[in-house]
């Protein structure tokens, strides 16, 4: 429409209005998730906090509160607060216990990975056999650029999901669409897994598994929990926020001059987004985390860096459901069918591997969830099995957030290929 609702002037045009706002959603929205009002708890059963998160800020840009394409706080969140909570989840990485779990928790944790790589590309080629409109147009309405995009979020999390998204970048329309498909598909799919764990001896007695390890593991991470968690004080929060936001001003202080050095010698990188100053942020903001986590700032984990992270992820999470306009989620519903594809070629490895090394449920469940859902939703599933292994569930998921953003850009150029562009 030339005149249409589209050219309404927005209702909140003052920035510093508009992120009150914002944190306001982010207050109703948890403040809800505490209530024990059988009907409001019945409701976010089904519609989770963090899909409230997303869509809130969307229904209130699509019906013009705000300009949520053209606000500046979009740039902020990915650009402060994305890095920082990078940092913050990866400073917890635990490479002694990952190996630990090399044999089986490791394997499926991988498998997993694998299944996501490989599944996106396939599903994207075979829903474009009977449907090629899929592929998309030229430009940012790309259906691969989205894709990568949540390649990143089931990989790793939301964070490398905003990553892939600055790299990539993919429209609003295609971003909006890829929403809906990440916070449907994946949460349909962790309801699964979250009832196949009341039912989980059954299902270790089909795949004759052996769970003596797990049980080995719940005893010994409960006993490091009670050992080290405290109450954090003034000085561990602001430890917290100068490795955060200092280790941000490096990479960002960094990023440039590469991509430029890149840009300049070698500009068929481009292609590759090696040339992308943001590629570079993220991939130096993770490994600053890494790095973190082999000096005494790790213990900063048990005042609980992973928390403030968290806070700083639902901040970014807002800026991006402000870009969003949900009437763009139906205008490609074809998209949730290469979703499904994907998601169930996923769960089909991690079966055929769960079969081959008698791997019990738990390993199943978690190593999924620490790929597709990320930190929030594997710490939940490990809890459905026991509260002592949510820390399994973390170190999954922090080294998924270490690779997601690496291994999502693997998965959008061979989805590239794919798209024929």
């Amino acid at each position: 429409m030339q005149n249409g609702i589209e050219d309404v002037t927005p209702l909140v045009t003052n920035n510093v209005a508009v992120f009150g706002l914002l944190m306001a959603v982010l207050g109703i929205v948890f403040y809800a998730s505490t209530l024990k009002n059988k009907y409001i708890q019945g409701f976010l059963s089904v519609v989770p906090p963090l899909l409230l998160c997303y869509f809130i800020p969307g229904i209130l840009n699509t019906f013009h509160v705000f300009d949520g394409e053209n606000s500046p706080l979009t740039s902020i969140g990915s650009r402060y607060f994305l890095p920082a909570c990078l940092i913050l989840f990866t400073l917890n990485l635990d490479l002694r216990e990952m190996w630990s779990l090399r044999k089986r928790a490791g394997l499926m944790f991988i498998t997993g990975t694998i299944g996501i790589m490989l599944g996106g590309p396939l599903a994207l080629w075979l829903v474009s056999l009977v449907a090629p409109q899929v592929l998309g147009v030229a430009g940012p309405d790309e259906v691969w650029r989205g894709l990568g995009a949540l390649a990143g979020s089931w990989i790793g999390g939301s964070a490398n999901q905003v990553a892939l998204k600055e790299i990539l970048q993919p429209s609003p329309k295609v971003f909006s669409a890829i929403i809906a498909v990440d916070v449907f598909v994946a949460y349909l799919w962790m309801a699964l897994l979250l009832y196949g764990a009341g039912r989980s001896k059954k299902i270790d007695k089909y795949f004759k598994a052996d769970s003596s390890d797990v049980d080995s593991l719940m005893q010994r991470m409960d006993a490091k929990s009670k050992e080290n968690n405290r109450m954090p004080e003034t000085k561990d929060i602001i430890f917290m926020i100068a490795l955060a936001f200092g280790g941000t001003a490096i990479a960002s202080s960094l990023s440039e001059p590469i991509a430029q050095y890149l840009g300049n010698n070698y500009p068929t990188l481009e292609k590759f987004s090696l040339t992308n100053a943001f590629f570079w942020m993220i991939l130096i903001a993770t490994f600053i985390g890494i790095g973190l986590s082999f000096t005494s700032a790790k213990k900063l984990e048990y005042a609980g860096a992973s928390k403030i992270g968290s806070v700083l992820l639902y901040m970014l999470v807002v800026t991006i459901g402000m870009q969003m306009d949900i009437r763009a989620i139906f205008e490609n519903p074809v998209l949730f069918l290469v979703g499904f594809i994907w998601i169930s070629f996923h769960a089909l490895c991690l079966f055929i591997m769960a079969k081959i090394i008698r791997a019990p449920f738990f390993y199943f469940a978690v190593g999924s969830m620490a790929n597709v859902g990320g930190v929030a939703s594997a710490t939940v599933t490990a809890a459905a099995f026991h509260p002592s292994l949510v820390s399994v569930g973390v170190i999954l998921a922090v080294f998924g957030y270490a690779i997601g953003t690496y291994a999502g850009w693997i998965t959008a150029i061979l989805m590239q290929i794919i798209s024929g562009f």
